[in-house]
């Protein structure tokens, strides 16, 4: 492998990159009708999940012009057949070209246009577009992150009492187990569960959110861009362990994960691991 990516070079691609996305969701844009059914074709994958024309469209946009801009970076992205090169490759594009295809579908704003950068396995530049609302959340490594330009931090919260909680029932519910103390449970607020795992780490980011819980077999392309953005935040996505998440590994599936303030970490990995 060569030397990881300076932040200069990570910084001088922001501006194409960002063009780029946005190019990329006028493709999508023109399916997505607002509180109704896509009228784009739909089919589904092996597994079930389903994939729809504007997924393949921006993938493949995505894919030219991102292998254009860096050519010698490896793709791994969720609508394009995984090729083995990637894992010794210093340098990896990792997409979701429409993270929360559900959601496109059924016409809620909570989809997005997700990539992520990896030098030296690590996130170096983090990407995550709500085409919808025409929010851009960005970080480069080192460099902070920031929403639509303006700075990003999580909140200040520091306890599982009064937490902004989202994400699958049952992990909330053992949050909220694994918290009490004395018979007594604490009291969350219950943030209605966002579509795209994408969006729902970077408003951890943004500090709208303090605990997003993942459930198991998010990939990486739902996940590299936002933790860093998270990171450069104040926070990280980590395993029930503690343990940051790591990517472009040969299976890029993941187990149970929180997404989650620095402050409120071992807070909430305690209580999780509590049953």
């Amino acid at each position: 492998m060569s030397d990881p990516m300076s932040p200069e070079a990570a910084h001088a691609l922001v501006p194409a990159l960002r063009a780029t996305i946005r190019e990329a969701a006028a493709l999508a844009l023109p399916f997505y009708q607002a509180g109704r059914q896509t009228g784009a074709r739909v089919w589904s994958k092996a597994g079930g999940s389903p994939v729809t024309e504007a997924d393949v469209a921006v993938d493949t946009f995505l894919k030219i012009r991102l292998s254009a801009l860096l050519p010698r970076a490896a793709w791994l992205s969720e609508e394009t057949a995984d090729d083995a090169v990637r894992l010794n490759a210093d340098l990896v594009w990792i997409v979701d070209p429409i993270d929360g295809t559900r959601a496109f579908m059924s016409g809620h704003p909570d989809w997005s246009i997700a990539v992520a950068l990896l030098s030296a396995g690590e996130p170096v530049l983090g990407f995550v577009h709500a085409p919808v609302t025409d929010t851009f959340y960005e970080a480069v490594a080192g460099a902070g992150a920031t929403r639509n330009g303006e700075a990003l931090a999580v909140s200040s919260q520091d306890r599982i009492e009064g937490a902004r909680v989202t994400g699958p029932k049952p992990m909330m519910d053992r949050l909220v187990r694994g918290a009490a103390k004395d018979g007594m449970t604490p009291d969350v607020v219950t943030v209605e569960r966002v579509p795209s795992l994408a969006l729902r780490v970077v408003r951890v980011a943004e500090g709208s959110i303090d605990v997003g819980l993942v459930s198991p077999n998010a990939r990486d392309w739902d996940l590299a861009g936002a933790d860093l953005i998270l990171r450069e935040a104040g926070g990280a996505i980590c395993d029930l362990q503690g343990r940051p998440t790591t990517y472009n590994r040969t299976d890029p599936v993941h187990g149970e994960l929180v997404a989650v303030s620095d402050g409120l970490r071992v807070t909430v990995v305690e209580a999780m691991g509590r049953h």
